[in-house]
């Protein structure tokens, strides 16, 4: 049951970030310096983000899982508050760091780290469903 749970946060997290994603592309890609086509799409058409991202969730939601059964994280409240705080102080100032010393805009850690911090409350939530 355990790799089930895994499965489908990761699927819940990585729909998340499609749809985050998808609301903020435009400043996104102009944050992120992303160079585009003639109608505001990404030149680079590469899948292999998208396949990176997807096994990173499963290894985020995998670890999430075995933390909360160490400390007893039981609840979807449990889960969805721990997962938030994962996000909110564990991924966020990594990205914000990462970000900082590239010399990145502060809008794109804003809404990298909002991912971050939601998506990781979104798995928590669900891991804590089953």
């Amino acid at each position: 049951m355990g790799i089930i749970a895994v499965i489908v946060a990761a699927f819940a997290g990585f729909a998340f970030g499609a749809v985050w994603y998808m609301a903020l592309a435009k400043p996104w890609v102009a944050a992120a310096g992303i160079e585009t086509d003639a109608h505001g799409r990404p030149k680079n058409n590469s899948p292999l983000p998208f396949v990176l991202a997807g096994i990173a969730m499963i290894l985020v939601a995998g670890m999430m899982r075995h933390t909360f059964a160490l400390s007893g994280i039981d609840t979807p409240g449990k889960g969805l508050i721990s997962g938030l705080g994962i996000g909110l102080f564990f991924i966020s100032p990594w990205i914000m760091i990462n970000n900082a010393y590239g010399d990145r805009p502060f809008r794109l850690t804003m809404i990298d780290s909002g991912y971050a911090t939601f998506g990781c409350a979104i798995i928590g939530l669900v891991l804590s469903l089953f």
